[in-house]
């Protein structure tokens, strides 16, 4: 710990951080800081989309949220760039800055549910395995997304839908308050009683408020098994299902939950060897209610086409929410595309399977996802997160593994993005921007934009927490403009 380390300071140069300040960081942490070759370092800035490959100056890794603070006034009085990390994916790669310190949340990952009030507080590290692991254990659910490698912090910042958002809406609409530190290093507690204007931002307003170090959420009653499965078709089925899909969304009750994957046939077990490989329309269902409920609900869906298999059935409900980790294993390079569409019309279902046609690589695919329901009877300005109608999510999920393919697979992803222009929404999840879509910032909030960026000037007037996607304070916005 004996040498100086040159960091990246907010107005571009760089700041000179002398062996003696670095110990005086330390001192005040639980955790520790990390430099190139020392323990912990390779771990905190190897981050899931393995097309990232950064290196930052310093790592401060938490343990607790006096260690934030501590981060926080060392950014800040010495007006050091930071980025923060914290659990899971982020596919903009924005967590890790050459040059930058970054603030690593990873090890911070406890779950406490109180079966008795429904609720549990969750630190800014954990992953939605520990999530609902935790609140399953009792019976309980939390609405969060659909890897359980995913961090709690980034989904629910940026919004967060999965499986039972349908009946119960998003991870933000089940956040009853925020641990946050904010940029002049205070802590602060946010919620509809406290802050409400912090509280109110970062539910769909990504990392630009503060650093959160821990949320309390509402659960509701969710398992242990819950009716959930594939179904899998020939892609040669795929015109016809496709609109048989959206009709059968559009009538679904909030409980049932389908979603679309278009691919080439991973080698799952129980698929049949001829088809892997195969080009396949993939149906992914899940019944959050009664199971006798459930098999009518979805009697509609399972009698469409002739598929190859149907697997179908009681699961238990932590067991689906890991259903799709192999698919999502880290290490790979990632380059997501993603429209909303309010309706998924003829022209978009054909622009999609064309694009299949012409898959870049075996690892990737197309889903659309379904949301409403309790999720759209949330008013557009209530939360940070604007998009509340009932529509059509679309992921051009690109993943591959060798560099020299970077071209063909980033290629194919805008190629079907700009082809589904014509029919899609003025709207697009934030948590499902790579890092290369500054100009869809008033897409992600539309009308709630102006807002942040006042709620911004309050509490990060100089745009401390910027490497994200970005809300710059009002004025420093309209400045640019």
């Amino acid at each position: 710990m004996g040498s100086v380390i040159e960091l990246k300071r907010l107005n571009g140069r760089t700041k000179t951080i002398e062996s003696e300040t670095r110990e005086l960081l330390d001192s005040a942490l639980r955790g520790y800081t990390a430099t190139r070759g020392e323990d912990g370092f390779e771990e905190a800035r190897t981050i899931w989309n393995g097309m990232i490959d950064r290196s930052p100056g310093l790592v401060v890794r938490a343990l607790g949220t006096s260690d934030i603070c501590a981060a926080v006034n060392f950014a800040r009085d010495n007006g050091i760039l930071m980025s923060v990390r914290a659990g899971g994916h982020q596919i903009a790669g924005l967590a890790v800055e050459d040059g930058a310190m970054m603030l690593d949340l990873s090890l911070m990952r406890s779950v406490h549910v109180d079966p008795v009030a429904q609720t549990a507080r969750v630190e800014a590290g954990a992953l939605l395995a520990d999530v609902d692991r935790e609140t399953q254990l009792h019976g309980l659910a939390l609405p969060v997304g659909v890897n359980s490698t995913t961090g709690i912090a980034g989904l629910t910042l940026g919004g967060g839908f999965g499986w039972i958002t349908r009946k119960y809406g998003m991870t933000i609409d089940n956040l009853v308050s925020a641990d946050v530190v904010t940029a002049d290093g205070s802590v602060v507690r946010a919620s509809e009683a406290e802050h409400p204007d912090l509280f109110w931002a970062i539910r769909g307003g990504g990392g630009n408020f503060g650093v959160v170090s821990s949320f309390e959420f509402r659960l509701h009653p969710v398992g242990p098994e819950v009716l959930s499965g594939l179904i899998v078709h020939p892609i040669a089925e795929a015109p016809a299902l496709l609109k048989e899909f959206r009709a059968i969304c559009d009538a679904a009750p909030d409980e049932l939950t389908v979603w679309s994957v278009i691919r080439k046939a991973p080698p799952l077990p129980f698929l049949p060897e001829e088809w892997h490989g195969e080009k396949v329309l993939i149906f992914a269902a899940c019944y959050s209610g009664d199971m006798k409920e459930g098999e009518a609900a979805m009697a509609g869906l399972r009698e469409l086409g002739s598929p190859i298999v149907d697997v179908i059935g009681p699961h238990p409900f932590v067991g689906w929410q890991a259903a799709f980790d192999p698919l999502l294993t880290p290490g790979e390079r990632n380059y997501w595309k993603s429209r909303d569409f309010i309706e998924l019309t003829d022209r978009t279902i054909d622009a999609i399977l064309k694009s299949i046609d012409a898959l870049p690589d075996p690892q990737c695919e197309v889903f659309i996802a379904h949301v409403g329901g309790a999720m759209a009877r949330v008013a557009s300005d209530a939360t940070a997160f604007p998009q509340r109608a009932a529509h059509f999510t679309m992921n051009v999920h690109t993943r591959w593994s060798e560099a020299p393919n970077d071209k063909a697979c980033i290629g194919w992803a805008r190629d079907l993005f700009d082809k589904t222009a014509a029919d899609s929404a003025p709207s697009v999840y934030v948590n499902f921007m790579p890092d290369d879509e500054e100009g869809r910032l008033g897409d992600a909030y539309g009308g709630n934009l102006e807002r942040l960026r006042k709620i911004k000037a309050n509490y990060d007037p100089e745009n401390l927490f910027r490497l994200n996607h970005n809300i710059m304070p009002e004025k420093a916005a309209q400045a640019a403009q």
